[in-house]
């Protein structure tokens, strides 16, 4: 298999790891801690609500950080180069959804949701 080769297969399977870890977060754990809507909020001694909403949130960010670097193997897989530009944007839009994630599932009162957005801002002034 060429370099290129191992790089698409390699971008695919973090895309593909990606959607296992939430998928199987949602089924295997979240599930039992939701109450009705999206966001799971039933807490289960020793946890609160607050930690099981940071929790959920931290889960998925894990599966976006690896979209993002699947996203970068794929485009490195085609053209053999990731330009500057590509991986500023990537890394603004995943600190942006993360940023996103965390300020919706804790309601704003955990801050990892400023520094995640300011990092995206950072990026997009470039």
């Amino acid at each position: 298999m060429t370099a290129n080769g191992v790089l698409l297969a390699a971008g695919v399977l973090s895309i593909f790891v990606g959607f296992v870890h939430s998928i199987l977060g949602e089924v295997l754990i979240f599930r039992r801690l939701r109450d009705g809507g999206i966001i799971p909020t039933m807490a289960n001694p020793p946890l609160l609500e607050k930690h099981v909403r940071i929790l959920w949130a931290t889960w998925h960010i894990a599966s976006i950080f690896g979209w993002a670097v699947g996203s970068l193997l794929l485009r490195l897989s085609f053209t053999g180069q990731v330009e500057e530009q590509i991986v500023i944007h990537v890394i603004a839009v995943s600190m942006f959804s993360s940023g996103l994630l965390v300020l919706i599932a804790t309601k704003a009162r955990h801050p990892g949701w400023l520094g995640l957005m300011g990092v995206a801002v950072l990026c997009w002034l470039v």
